[in-house]
């Protein structure tokens, strides 16, 4: 029995005891709610590497212990965190930023410019997910102005300045990950791996000050969270869509948009080479743009979010759905089995020897379509989207595999993967040919030029909102693009909704379009929670 079980068990076996023990005692003094400040959620699982941002911890959400530069509002603008202001040279490769006076860190040290330049300059070192490349220098002006140096103008350094959260340079050893020391809201009091995380308000915070001082992180399956939201241990459990039809006692459910998409990579290139590992690269079927637009054209999306999502979700038609920088040109007529049918056919592909599968000269059009094994949601999307696909001739067997198994596979198949962020590099990490075959970002090795010059000049701009009209361009220009209307190197499927059961009267303010689910979006403004008056 694992720990999981054993934790889920636990609970369970306490709430039968609170019940009983409730049931023998007079009736309890009933304790305000507006009075409570402490609570426990049960939202997600616990970062491995631990809370370390220059190693990554913040990408996908609020680091929680630290802060950031700047962040971005409930609309997605960017405003000033640690920052009072900052300012971009006319070439756009120097970024000024002016930080607040009196900042301290939660041991008490003050936070001044050279944090900043050691929390930057350990961040691009690190080789990490947080991608510095572009970062020439940082130079400290005096103890509260700071220069970032570029080697090139780069419109979304201002997201770097969003998710990277500060270190203290005093006290940044091996162990900070795990012990983390910062300027944001909360402070780390006790984390038992693989079960739970304690932590309480920061009261040296400068920002508005949190209404709840302790809030206990239980770190559960999705079983178990349920489990627990209906025992009434936790305020807040995430849970899956399969769960949501199901009232539970003294909680109201909530979903919150989010831009975390779930889609079908294709191998861009024909079969015939092999990675450096030895890997095999190219699917000859799927490097047909024939095979990859009828794919496109024929599934149907709002199926997949009534049948698999419980409809908590919206269709996919690109990475960037309802982002500012998404292109909604982008958007096209799916379900229609009719136009794939004839795109097959104008294409060469017909059902010669009637065996319900279309082949193009020797080649029958016949795909093995991987997917995690231990995700239950990605499961059901390759297996519904393998039956839309077979009455147009594709014969697609869906494979639940490991990700070591994936990452071995994942250049010569369709897998269904996910992606998701406030942050529009990660289009150009996801379909640039600089990163065909780096790790998970373009293992399909998709490459257009057009693209390409698009991406890099939105990437060139010298504020986020010029390059927005590039990145729109990248996605579909009227003749070419990345999206399915274009070169049709994905098929993206679905946008989940998050869902979640608040305790009736836990006030969670008003959420933006979440991100990829790493990193508990959810606490992103966590200092607005707080019980309903």
């Amino acid at each position: 029995m694992n720990l999981r079980h054993r934790l889920s068990i636990i609970l369970i076996l306490l709430s039968i005891l609170i019940c009983v023990s409730a049931c023998k005692a007079e009736k309890p003094q009933r304790v305000a709610e507006t009075e409570r400040t402490e609570i426990v959620l049960a939202i997600g699982g616990e970062p491995e590497a631990g809370f370390d941002p220059t190693t990554g911890w913040g990408r996908y959400g609020s680091p929680l212990f630290q802060s950031t530069l700047l962040k971005r509002d409930k609309d997605l603008n960017i405003v000033n965190d640690l920052a009072t202001e900052y300012e971009v040279s006319q070439d756009g490769t120097i970024w000024t930023v002016k930080l607040r006076k009196e900042v301290k860190f939660s041991d008490g040290h003050p936070l001044t410019a050279d944090d900043v330049q050691y929390t930057y300059e350990t961040a691009a070192a690190s080789g990490s997910s947080i991608d510095l490349g572009n970062l020439k220098s940082v130079q400290i002006v005096n103890d509260i102005t700071v220069k970032f140096i570029l080697k090139e103008p780069q419109s979304t350094f201002a997201q770097m300045l969003v998710s990277t959260g500060i270190v203290p340079k005093h006290a940044h050893g091996k162990d900070y990950a795990l012990k983390p020391i910062g300027s944001g809201p909360y402070k780390l009091v006790q984390w038992d791996k693989g079960q739970q995380l304690m932590v309480e308000a920061n009261h040296d915070y400068y920002g508005s000050k949190p209404f709840f001082q302790k809030i206990t992180f239980l770190f559960l399956g999705e079983d178990a969270a349920f489990a627990s939201a209906k025992a009434g241990t936790v305020d807040m459990a995430a849970i899956p869509a399969a769960f949501s039809k199901h009232a539970v006692n003294g909680m109201q459910f909530v979903g919150v948009q989010s831009v975390d998409n779930r889609g079908i990579m294709f191998p861009y290139v024909k079969s015939g080479s092999k990675t450096k590992e030895g890997y095999p690269i190219g699917n000859d079927v799927t490097a047909d743009a024939a095979i990859r637009k009828a794919i496109n054209i024929a599934l149907d999306r709002k199926a997949l979010v009534k049948g698999i999502l419980e409809g908590h979700g919206t269709p996919a038609y690109t990475l960037n759905d309802g982002l500012p920088w998404f292109n909604e040109e982008a958007i096209f007529v799916d379900a229609d089995m009719h136009a794939a049918k004839k795109l097959l056919a104008d294409n060469g592909w017909q059902d010669i020897d009637n065996d319900g599968i279309v082949e193009k000269q020797t080649l029958k059009a016949e795909l093995n379509l991987l997917y995690p094994a231990s995700d239950v949601t990605r499961q059901s999307l390759a297996i519904a989207a393998a039956d839309m696909l077979k009455p147009l001739g594709i014969q697609v067997k869906a494979e639940g595999k490991s990700w070591d198994d994936i990452e071995k596979q994942m250049h010569a198949n369709p897998v269904l993967l996910g992606w998701g962020s406030h942050d529009p590099l990660e289009m150009y990490n996801v379909y640039s040919n600089k990163f065909g075959g780096v790790e998970y970002y373009n293992p399909g090795f998709y490459n257009n030029p057009r693209v390409e010059d698009y991406m890099m000049q939105a990437l060139r701009a010298t504020n986020e909102k010029d390059a927005w009209a590039f990145w729109r361009k990248a996605q579909w220009d009227g003749e070419t693009g990345l999206s399915a209307k274009g070169d049709a190197p994905w098929a993206w499927l679905v946008n989940l909704d998050h869902l979640y059961l608040v305790k009736s009267g836990l006030d969670i303010g008003k959420q933006n379009i979440h991100p990829h689910g790493h990193g508990w979006p959810v606490t992103a403004n966590i200092e607005e929670w707080r019980w309903k008056s």
